[in-house]
């Protein structure tokens, strides 16, 4: 560079001097040309003088692309010379490419120069400063430097530093996307697509892109849901973000109630219903379902039409003129009412009142009257008047007597207890008819007609006869006084199938001599009188009996949920109808809220307000998992309110001596001893920093008959790991024609608010081909953590090529986004009827629905009382109830068991319900042996089954 600018001076120096010679000649010629000139000018005008270089054209910044050099370019003028200098240093003259031409306006010389620049040359730079040339022109006026222009190396690197992720959001709220394109030079320009669309703002303003490159929804709408998808492009590439699903949901909203129905009892107390639908929206795209119930019931009463009825006849009229008297009545014996029938037949009645002796003349029939009465006829009249006086003084007697009998019947009216009544065929019962100053029924919410009153029978039938030995005090039922305050008195029977009822009207008496038989009554009435209590009863999902002071189990089979009324709960002598009820999720609302998940399902036990003298144990499966060795989840136990509201009842480790409940806790299971029946569900949420997992089951489907057609689909449900859960897919399966292809699979559901992914492989594209336009389905997060959608569930449709094609192998593989996963196996001939396949055990080897007595519990009560007579009192040893808590792992709240009458029993009651399906008194056995209990040990030994 130096040698070219010293050559360059030396060529310059020769011309310089030329022109300076030449000068000095034109001036001397000048001179002698007007010596001679008679006056010379003082000054003369002078040539303008040369402006300094302007550029037309300055370099401009480039970019390298891959390994193609770039072109700087720079145009001046006037310009004598034109160089380039990069990074401080002059460019070889060699690698200048000068063009020259004539500006035709101004006259002066423009001037342009390229250069070239190459990857290696701007790679060779080390530095803190990019690469960079700048443009040098010279004129006889000076020199003019241009702007520097830079020279970078381009590129895009792959990936983003932050992709937009996909949300779920309601309707009209506002939606950010995020969106950081990857580092590359130059900056990368950014676009959204919306389902592979270019979204343009200046098209629809409901869209905004930011000036970080965000994607703005200023209000989501229904037509927002899609895929998202964020494009970074710049000279060299073009990088595509991960799309992202945009769902707008719909939350439900209740229509307006309709008008309310016609009382649904044509006489006497009904229900009007009224109805309203959740479809003002109806829930869109996962949207949540309307809270509250969607119908309501309130109590009406029709008046029942009576029919019209004849008073008695009036007494004759005297005989008249034309030989006839007459007599009338009146329809007033009722007068009809509220359109009942009038009464049928004629007002009046006309008959011959001579008998015949009519017929005679009038003269005849005056002396026939003139004569007296002959002696017979009078003594007749005489006798007449005497008999009727007796029949009056008789019927006072009557009357009398009746009237006395029913005084002492109120007296001595009740139906004792008899020993003798006890036997293997049917379960003791107390009756006592109701007294005078009580006439209410056995809880103050039923209504007056039901049969707790007059006693409800459960066992063999049998008809109520006086023995000869009998007390006097024993009555028959028809005439016992417990039927007298009630006009329309129901009579229940119950037998180990069927429920049967028998109305007995107001103006029904049965003489003292009569005997109501049972067995004519449960003939009579085979319809099924439910206690009354507004919730539905589904096959399946219910059970109901009743019970007394003995107690009895009720249990819904192949659900987990059952009840534990343990013996003395229900006074003596009263009797009620228990009912027991799984809630469905879509008639119910839910107890969760916020991040709390449901993990029971929801049951109801009644009746509802009933006083009990004891707890009862209701056991509810749930589907936390709690095989942790740190507590991960907060647990709660919730009630619902009569005006369908939730209530926390208690969280388990935090009870208090106020707590109305205990609640104890089992992997599977967990059972509940509570005082006061109703509606109740188990939810729990994540206990910080450790996430909690649900326990959840995969179950794979397949139609059950032959497929007949191409089309083929596969269904596999998401549900609760508990055996309801199991057995609503089933029976909704077996509904729809499917069938369950193997056991579900378990898999822990963690709460990380990632989805559930479900895919199909391996699938023989020669044969088969899939319909799913993505590579995987995916069920979001919240909708499996909260449970209110029941029972989810994907299809994966397939297409074979022919009708010939038969077998069908591929793999299923369901996982939790960075959780865990299970991979179902699938080899099936969809032309063969798939056999059912049923993980539940059959009704030969499932409990029974209810049990009544001492055959619901598998502690004798003998036992029973010798064990809480040991263990009750305090021992300053510490063996007493205390150490049996420990010992049988219900140690968590001592203090509630203290504070009943008799803890030992509370203890025993749980264990039963803990152990329904293998309580062997061994375990009871082995515990009270390490307490040194060797007296209880002897009375087992003796009287049970050790």
């Amino acid at each position: 560079m130096l040698s070219a600018r010293v050559q360059r001076e030396q060529c310059l120096a020769p011309l310089v001097l030329l022109l300076l010679v030449g000068a000095h000649v034109v001036a001397g010629t000048e001179s002698t040309d007007y010596s001679d000139a008679e006056v010379l000018p003082d000054s003369y005008p002078s040539a303008p003088a040369e402006p300094l270089p302007e550029f037309l054209l300055e370099p401009e910044d480039a970019f390298i692309v891959k390994n193609r050099p770039v072109q700087l370019r720079c145009r001046a003028s006037p310009a004598t010379q034109i160089y380039f200098k990069c990074n401080g240093e002059w460019v070889n003259q060699n690698d200048h490419v000068t063009r020259e031409s004539l500006d035709q306006v101004t006259g002066l010389v423009v001037r342009e120069v390229d250069i070239s620049v190459s990857r290696t040359q701007v790679e060779e730079l080390f530095g803190l400063e990019d690469y960079w040339c700048q443009c040098v022109a010279w004129s006889s006026a000076g020199t003019t430097k241009s702007n520097r222009a830079y020279v970078r190396i381009a590129y895009l690197r792959k990936n983003f530093e932050q992709e937009p992720l996909g949300r779920e959001v309601r309707l009209e709220q506002e939606v950010l996307l995020q969106c950081r394109p990857p580092e590359g030079m130059p900056a990368a320009e950014v676009d959204w697509l919306k389902n592979e669309d270019l979204i343009d703002p200046s098209q629809d303003s409901n869209f905004l892109i930011t000036i970080d490159h965000d994607l703005i929804i200023k209000q989501a709408r229904l037509s927002d849901t899609a895929n998202y998808t964020c494009v970074a492009r710049n000279v060299v590439a073009k990088r595509r973000s991960s799309t992202a699903t945009l769902i707008v949901y719909v939350s439900g909203g209740w229509s307006s109630w309709t008008e309310w129905s016609e009382c649904n009892a044509r006489c006497g107390r009904g229900w009007q219903r009224r109805t309203r639908s959740c479809t003002n929206p109806a829930p869109l795209n996962g949207g949540a379902f309307c809270e509250g119930p969607p119908f309501q019931r309130i109590t009406c009463t029709t008046l029942c039409p009576v029919d019209g009825g004849w008073t008695e006849w009036a007494k004759w009229s005297a005989c008249g003129t034309e030989c006839t008297h007459w007599r009338s009545r009146e329809c007033q014996a009722p007068p009809p009412r509220n359109g009942g029938k009038h009464c049928s037949g004629s007002m009046m009645e006309s008959k011959n009142c001579t008998e015949g002796l009519c017929a005679r003349n009038k003269k005849i029939s005056i002396e026939h009257a003139s004569h007296p009465l002959a002696p017979g006829m009078g003594v007749a009249v005489y006798a007449g008047l005497v008999g009727a006086l007796l029949l009056c003084v008789i019927l006072v007697l009557c009357v009398g007597v009746l009237a006395y009998r029913r005084r002492c019947r109120h007296l001595h009216g009740d139906i004792t207890d008899s020993s003798s009544a006890l036997t293997a065929a049917f379960h003791p019962g107390n009756y006592k008819p109701p007294r005078q100053d009580n006439p209410h029924p056995l809880h103050p919410s039923a209504p007056p007609d039901l049969t707790a009153t007059a006693g409800a029978f459960r066992g063999p039938l049998f008809s109520l006869k006086q023995g000869v030995n009998d007390s006097p005090h024993k009555i028959p039922m028809t005439t016992s006084p417990l039927l007298d305050p009630l006009p329309g008195l129901k009579i229940k029977v119950y037998n180990a199938s069927t429920l049967s009822s028998l109305e007995l009207p107001p103006d029904m008496y049965l003489g003292d001599g009569e005997i109501l038989s049972l067995k004519s009554v449960g003939t009579v009435g085979r319809e099924r009188d439910y206690h009354s209590h507004t919730l539905s009863r589904e096959p399946g999902l219910s059970t109901s009996a009743t019970l007394g002071a003995l107690g009895g189990r009720l249990t819904i089979p192949n659900t987990g949920v059952s009840l534990l009324v343990p013996p003395g709960t229900i006074p003596q002598g009263k009797f009620y109808e228990m009912y027991l009820i799984i809630n469905k999720w879509d008639k119910t609302t839910l107890p969760s809220e916020g991040s709390q998940t449901v993990l029971s399902p929801v049951v109801s036990c009644g009746p509802s307000g009933m006083l009990l003298n004891r707890p009862v144990v209701l056991t509810l499966p749930h589907c936390a998992q709690l095989d942790t060795p740190t507590p991960d989840w907060t647990l709660t136990l919730k009630t619902q309110t009569h005006q369908g509201a939730w209530e926390e009842v208690l969280t388990v480790g935090e009870e208090t001596l106020s707590s109305p409940c205990y609640l104890q806790l089992e992997e599977e299971c967990c059972h509940v001893l509570m005082e006061q029946l109703g509606t109740y569900g188990l939810v729990g949420q994540s206990c910080p920093p450790q996430p909690a997992c649900k326990r959840l089951q995969l179950a794979l489907f397949a139609p059950r008959a032959p497929c007949l057609s191409l089309d083929y689909s596969l269904r596999i449900y998401c549900i609760h790991d508990t055996p309801h859960a199991l057995k609503e897919v089933l029976d909704l399966e077996r509904s729809l024609g499917g069938v369950l292809l193997e056991d579900p699979k378990p898999l822990l559901f963690k709460d990380s608010y990632h989805n559930l992914r479900l895919s199909i492989h391996d699938i023989p594209h020669t044969h088969w081909r899939s319909k799913l336009l993505a590579k995987y389905q995916e069920i979001p997060f919240y909708h499996i953590w909260s449970g209110s959608q029941r029972p989810l569930h994907c299809t994966f449709s397939l297409e074979r090529g022919s009708l010939a094609v038969s077998q069908l192998s591929c793999k299923i593989c369901v996982r939790q986004v960075e959780g865990e996963g299970q991979i179902f196996q699938l080899h099936t001939d969809i032309q063969e009827t798939l056999p059912p396949h049923s993980p539940l055990p059959s009704g030969g080897t499932c409990l029974p629905s209810s049990q009544v007595g001492p055959y619901a519990f598998r502690l004798p009560d003998s036992i029973r009382h010798k064990i809480c007579a040991s263990l009750d009192a305090p021992s300053a040893r510490g063996c007493d109830w205390r150490l049996l808590a420990r010992s049988l792992g219900f140690d968590r709240y001592l203090n509630y068991f203290a504070t009943k009458p008799s803890p030992t029993g509370v203890l025993l009651d749980l264990w039963e319900a803990c152990h329904q399906a293998d309580a062997d008194l061994v375990s009871l056995a082995t515990a009270l042996e390490e307490m040194g209990k060797s007296e209880v040990l002897v009375v087992m030994t003796t009287d049970g089954d050790c």
